[in-house]
């Protein structure tokens, strides 16, 4: 096993700075040198991980391909890096504690008593350490919060300890801070980085790199000050100012030069990097040549990174026709009064999507856009529940079953063509309980999945508990649905279809989760080129 070095990623003056998408940047500027990158979060809140937070207050619940539910922030590592990430990549207090805990109560540690250091710190650098088997030459190690956060000291003193004890040359500390701009007296200012540097010296950690996140740029004079002040070269102070695209991230800060002194921090070998295909990806983006309008009826809409990983998606969905997608967020809520005229929010809509989610609110407002879509013959993408929402819509209107639902929904139903999967009868703990993780799919060679895949074995992501009811199967195939692909065993419907219509295709997956803008997903980029079909057939 080779032995990785490490870069850690920290954020100080103020939350919500983009640790993520620099960290995300500079693997990806790394891999196109050459480097197999990975990436791991660190977050000191006290949920074992995300799978029971609300998605308004905390964003969407990212799966990785085994099965871990995760921050949002994994799923900008996979898109930038395009390396599938894992159990591993996701560290809690909740997990620490939960394991350092249960230990306690199996006798592990002999009778001592259990602290913070070194118990606590331990299994955060072990978790740390299990990056190494991934063979990466890289690994990126981001800590969520703020410097000065009281939950984040113990992972804050676990990468000092690691670094001394892994070896500081192998390890390489990225402080991503806020320089803020004063209109009164047209200046940015350079104290709040200061002050937060000194927070970091005081617990040991001294920054290699300052990345300056600032809406103005920074001219020599204020980077050299910094530079004095936080004790670090003046290279490696770098402006990481606004882009107009995401993923134009890694080009800015590869013009500032973080790449190369990160290259020269660690000691490492490695060839020029190679950004063709990433340059011609932007190049579609900033140049679309038409725009499609997809609505996005969910009922988390009020936060858009609920469904972030579905935003991303469509995006890449639109490269391969040069198509923008300009996403309308409608409230499903909004659609289920009597008096509410569907055509007004969805006539001029080239697409309709329902993504996943969990719960009765709004469902009579998703299938009721869902059969808008249907009877008016506009594209339908149905992901997760979303699928589940076309089987109901579908068994009311086509076969006449009044008052079909899911069981989930209503489990006095009197056809309850959506049930609960066999396995998750007896299940009561709500985190981690699901069908997680990435599952095969044989796809049915008549369908257009079969034809947008190109393949007749699939592997996509699932977080779900519920299933079409195999009771119902045959009438609604019967009605003129078919079943573009299943679960290996035939057990479990995992894609619909309506061939009569010109393009409504449905998964009990999660798509979104292995889309990469330089590797769109097929699904998004089949529902875009429908969509775009649609309006210019208007």
């Amino acid at each position: 096993m080779k032995k990785p070095k490490y870069i850690f990623v920290t954020g100080g003056v103020v939350s919500g700075l983009g640790k993520g998408i620099t960290a995300a940047s500079l693997g990806r500027l790394l891999k196109a040198r050459g480097l197999k990158v990975t990436a791991q979060k660190l977050d000191p809140y006290l949920n074992v991980d995300p799978g029971t937070m609300n998605p308004v207050q905390h964003g969407e619940v990212f799966v990785t391909d085994d099965g871990a539910e995760t921050d949002l922030d994994l799923g900008h590592y996979e898109r930038f890096i395009d390396e599938s990430l894992s159990q591993n990549s996701n560290l809690t207090s909740g997990r620490v504690f939960w394991k350092v805990i249960t230990d306690e109560r199996k006798g592990v540690y002999g009778g001592h008593t259990v602290q913070i250091i070194p118990h606590v710190t331990n299994e955060i650098k072990k978790s740390i350490a299990r990056n190494a088997e991934t063979d990466a030459d890289v690994c990126f190690v981001e800590i969520g919060g703020t410097i000065g956060d009281i939950e984040s000291q113990p992972f804050l003193e676990a990468i000092r300890q690691f670094s001394v004890e892994y070896g500081r040359e192998n390890c390489l500390f990225i402080h991503v801070t806020l320089v803020p701009y004063l209109a009164a007296s047209d200046e940015l200012k350079s104290k709040p980085t200061q002050h937060s540097v000194k927070e970091m010296l005081s617990i040991g950690i001294q920054p290699d790199i300052i990345v300056c996140r600032t809406e103005h740029p920074l001219n020599n004079e204020i980077k050299a000050k910094i530079a004095l002040f936080c004790n670090v070269a003046p290279d490696c102070v770098i402006e990481n100012n606004n882009c107009d695209i995401l993923y134009a991230v890694p080009m800015m800060l590869k013009n500032e030069g973080l790449d190369t002194v990160a290259i020269r921090k660690l000691g490492l070998e490695c060839s020029e990097p190679d950004l063709k295909d990433w340059t011609e990806m932007l190049d579609a983006l900033r140049n679309p040549v038409q725009t499609v309008k997809i609505a996005m009826v969910g009922k988390y809409v009020e936060l858009h990174d609920s469904y972030i990983s579905v935003n991303e998606a469509l995006k890449h969905g639109g490269i391969k026709t040069h198509s923008a997608v300009d996403i309308h967020w409608i409230d499903s809520e909004t659609l289920e009064g009597d008096d509410v005229d569907l055509n007004d929010i969805l006539g001029d809509m080239d697409g309709i999507l329902v993504p996943g989610g969990f719960g009765s609110r709004g469902i009579e407002g998703k299938i009721r856009a869902c059969n808008f879509a249907r009877v008016n013959n506009i594209p339908y993408l149905g992901i997760c529940l979303g699928m589940q929402i076309a089987i109901i819509e579908f068994a009311r209107n086509v076969l006449g079953l009044e008052g079909a639902n899911s069981a989930e929904i209503n489990p006095e139903t009197p056809y309850p063509v959506i049930d609960i999967l066999p396995e998750q009868k007896n299940v009561t703990d709500m985190g981690g309980t699901m069908r997680l993780g990435q599952y095969p799919c044989v796809l049915n060679p008549d369908s257009k999945a079969f034809a947008l895949y190109g393949s007749s074995m699939i592997y996509e992501r699932h977080r779900h508990r519920y299933e079409v009811n195999n009771d119902y199967r045959q009438e609604l195939l019967a009605g003129g649905m078919i079943f573009a692909g299943t679960s290996p065993d035939n057990h479990i419907v995992e894609m619909v279809e309506i061939p009569n219509h010109s393009w409504f295709v449905a998964g009990q997956f999660h798509p979104e989760f292995k889309s990469r803008p330089n590797k769109p997903h097929p699904l998004f980029t089949g529902f875009v080129s429908a969509a775009a079909e649609h309006m210019n057939n208007k």
